[in-house]
């Protein structure tokens, strides 16, 4: 006769089973469950191993694990989010002093205007041969300033290499003195000319009858468009060699003594061999262009 014995719900042992000894599979519960404590919540009944209620438990802990990684990656977009507009305000900030800078650079090349290319033309990266004339309202020790008959103001540099000179006579720096009317040779930047030559010149500029046509500078006024003499057909702002020594300051003295008022910052030599001296300072003209004998022959 066999006699049962309730152990727990759902689980009825017979007298001999209870005292049968222990399995393989029984030991291994016995270890496990020394190993590691009993999730009861998790086992249903004895019948489930602890290994299994192991693997259960961990099942159970990643929807938690998940749950983290899912709030990390939020924080990520969301920190992302937040950047992206702070970014993109500092790009701007950086770029607008560079758009403005372009702005002043494009107002400052208004045509005639000092430094400007008179319409874009003939444009250089560094000063040129070139030169002005006009009387001498300042003297230094390293130069003198002086004002053209268009009323632009020059700053002249003096060197210890600079030349002086009254017809085919020398002088000496010390002939140059306030009232004084001269012609400047150099090397021209903006209203700056480093001088390589000072020529003094008597009376009080030129005589020609061209020199009352030259229109002076005004800011903020049009530029005075219009063509005399002859054009070469050939011509384009922007075109030919810019040119140096000998040949830029014969073709300079041609242009101030037809056209005064202005400074000369360049002069450049065309695809038909004249050339044409870029004036700046003045509202016209801007392109004297003379030809290969250092004659005038149109201006615009």
């Amino acid at each position: 006769m066999n006699v049962t014995t309730k152990q727990a719900p759902n689980e009825i042992l017979t007298a001999s089973e209870s005292s049968a000894p222990l399995g393989p599979s029984d030991a291994a519960r016995s270890d496990d469950a020394g190993a590691e404590p009993p999730l009861p919540a998790l086992l249903p009944d004895r019948s489930m191993s602890a290994s299994t209620a192991t693997a259960t438990a961990r099942q159970a802990r990643k929807p938690k694990v998940r749950r983290l990684l899912t709030k990390k990656k939020c924080r990520s977009i969301v920190a992302t989010a937040f950047l992206v507009p702070i970014i993109g305000l500092s790009v701007g900030l950086v770029a607008s002093p560079s758009a403005s800078a372009a702005q002043t650079a494009s107002s400052a090349h208004a045509a005639g205007a000092p430094g400007a290319g008179g319409g874009g033309s003939n444009a250089r990266s560094g000063p040129a041969a070139g030169g002005s004339s006009g009387t001498v309202t300042s003297v230094s020790k390293s130069g003198f300033t002086m004002t053209t008959s268009a009323g632009q103001k020059v700053t002249v540099d003096e060197a210890s290499s600079t030349k002086y000179k009254k017809g085919s006579n020398s002088l000496s720096a010390s002939a140059i003195k306030k009232g004084t009317h001269v012609l400047v040779l150099g090397t021209v930047s903006s209203t700056t000319i480093k001088a390589t030559q000072v020529i003094v010149q008597t009376g009080s500029g030129s005589a020609a009858s061209t020199a009352a046509t030259v229109v002076p500078f005004q800011k903020g006024a049009p530029t005075t468009s219009k063509q005399v003499g002859q054009i070469p057909t050939s011509y384009t702002e922007g075109s030919g060699t810019i040119q140096s020594g000998t040949t830029a300051t014969k073709a300079t003295e041609a242009a101030l003594a037809a056209y005064p008022g202005g400074v000369v910052d360049r002069v450049v030599k065309l695809s038909n061999g004249e050339y044409e001296v870029h004036a700046i300072g003045v509202n016209w003209p801007h392109h004297i262009f003379v030809n290969q004998d250092f004659k005038v022959v149109g201006a615009e």
